[in-house]
């Protein structure tokens, strides 16, 4: 299907964002308000970890969808789409390393942190979307961040979690509808994999060991699970929801169950990339000139192929902040929670009333601070590889940290505090020099795009010039970000244990509590012995 700019200029997206689009917009940001003012009006939280825990009585369903809504987000709906239409379906290799984590984070770092009781998952040791449609920046960030604001400080955990499971559904929703008409414009779903195949986006299996190529099997699979884990281990805005379920159990249930939401939100992301590439391979909006960023072509594309049915690319837009929503409300959440834990008890005798307004007052001056620093994203390119940047530079070290302190009874703080400097300092020298001295353009160069169906096009093919670039630009700088995470952990564990060794590690007396052990280990194996037993 060849694509014209004269039918995809850029100001046919504010003319099909009709009022209908807006009306539908409007009704998700009031509807994530009104689960706010529903859990206000249960009455004021007898504790303050009733409105920071739930008073730990969630079941695993919600919590399911919001731990895969918060951790997929605007990541899923902008970015994969956009990744496949560019460098293919390698992407989709993630669902293996989402299955890995979950085993991980549910058997080896769960009984562990249950075991402890914690509130606060320090005490064991905003994305800004430029949606095309009609919407400027700041207008989308300050609408994002009030409704955000509001939900958190008014109705606690419990309405980041129940809207959570809200805004997942709309987010699936958007990326099905969208998929759906892609397929019904191709005539079915064989051509778009023709398509697929002819233009090389089914690129799955790159065993190439080469860390420097940006994705391939391994960088995906190891360095996305050192990624995810780190994000469900030490990040306060996941391990708080969990830690908020009724029981272990439970807990543990709403981890597998949400591997299978974050299947689901992949699969549909990869689809519509996969989709984006059968209904633009002649005519690249983003070499033509049309968008001018690879982040807006998931926005494009929706106002283009739904442009005939008004409140369909509302929904979308609904669905994608929806996805945002759910990220900074259980951010602005968490960040409350450990300044309250970490912060203002230990230090402060209150009355549970005082702390439970101090929750609510942090909630809101947290809710400032992420509005007001929305935009800052924008420095550090590409929506998805800046996120799994970040996400590798900070949890690459604590989750070296974690997996130190509790695999090995040995570890000090000697050893956890000089691991984590230099897990830390290593990472971030191979961070700042991959932003100041980004990888040779041949190393990041997409797969090939077509603007030869193009009426009109600025012509802004990818041209490739090589200079002279010293040995830390060329290979130091060039790693994958994939693995910033992993290099990171290992590091910090590394030199965790041999200082923890040479310190005095193995003459300390062991808080057993605080260690994987063989018991965590077996009683999934008995669970499923007696299981069994039943069944015969």
């Amino acid at each position: 299907m060849t694509r014209s700019q004269s039918d995809l200029g850029p100001d046919v997206l504010s003319q099909h964002f009709t009022t209908l689009d807006y009306v539908i917009f409007s009704t998700m940001l009031l509807l994530s308000a009104i689960i706010g003012v529903f859990f206000a009006f249960q009455g004021v939280p007898k504790s303050h970890k009733d409105f920071l825990m739930a008073e730990h009585n969630l079941s695993f369903l919600p919590v399911a969808f919001s731990l895969a809504t918060s951790c997929m987000s605007a990541l899923t709906v902008l970015g994969t789409p956009a990744e496949v239409y560019r460098f293919g379906s390698i992407f989709l290799l993630f669902a293996f390393s989402y299955a890995i984590m979950v085993v991980i984070i549910a058997e080896v770092f769960l009984p562990v942190f249950y075991r402890l009781g914690l509130t606060s998952v320090y005490e064991v040791g905003i994305v800004a979307i430029l949606l095309p449609a009609g919407f400027r920046l700041w207008d989308s960030v300050i609408a994002t961040g009030l409704i955000c604001i509001f939900y958190c400080s008014v109705g606690g955990l419990k309405a980041v979690v129940w809207a959570g499971v809200f805004q997942y559904i709309l987010m699936i929703v958007g990326l099905g509808l969208v998929f759906a008409r892609a397929v019904i414009i191709k005539g079915g779903f064989g051509p778009i994999l023709h398509d697929a195949y002819q233009g090389g986006r089914l690129n799955i299996w790159d065993f190439n060991p080469n860390p420097l190529k940006r994705h391939t099997v391994w960088t995906v699979v190891i360095g996305g699970t050192f990624t995810w884990v780190g994000m469900y281990a030490t990040n306060q805005s996941q391990v708080q929801r969990y830690f908020a379920c009724r029981s272990q159990w439970d807990a543990k249930c709403a981890l597998y169950l949400n591997l299978v939401g974050l299947w689901i939100a992949l699969i549909f992301a990869s689809l519509n990339g996969l989709s984006m590439y059968s209904i633009y391979k002649d005519c690249d909006p983003l070499t033509s000139g049309i968008v001018s960023a690879p982040d807006q072509l998931m926005p494009y594309f929706v106002l283009d192929i739904l442009k005939d049915y008004p409140g369909l690319p509302g929904l979308f837009v609904a669905g994608t902040y929806s996805a945002s929503l759910s990220s900074v409300s259980i951010s602005i959440n968490a960040l409350a929670t450990v300044t309250l834990e970490d912060f203002i008890k230990p230090y402060f005798t209150l009355s549970e009333e005082k702390l439970s307004y101090i929750a609510m007052g942090i909630s809101l001056l947290f809710g400032i601070v992420c509005l007001s620093m929305a935009a800052l994203v924008s420095v550090m390119g590409a929506l998805l590889q800046a996120a799994f940047s970040v996400f590798g530079l900070i949890g690459g070290p604590l989750l070296g940290i974690y997996s130190l302190g509790i695999l090995f009874p040995f570890a000090n703080s000697k050893g956890a505090f000089l691991g984590f400097i230099c897990g830390f300092c290593v990472i971030m020298w191979i961070g700042i020099g991959a932003q100041k001295y980004p990888p040779a353009p041949h190393r990041t160069v997409p797969l090939p795009l077509s603007i030869a169906g193009c009426q009109r096009s600025n012509d802004r093919n990818i041209k490739l010039f090589f200079s002279f670039r010293s040995y830390f630009q060329e290979y130091w700088y060039s790693v994958s970000y994939l693995y910033f995470s992993a290099l990171g952990a290992l590091i910090t564990f590394i030199v965790g244990t041999v200082v923890s060794l040479l310190t005095g590690g193995l003459n300390k007396e062991v808080d057993h509590r605080l260690l994987f052990t063989k018991k965590d280990f077996m009683v999934n194996i008995q669970y499923w012995k007696d299981k069994f037993v039943s069944i015969v």
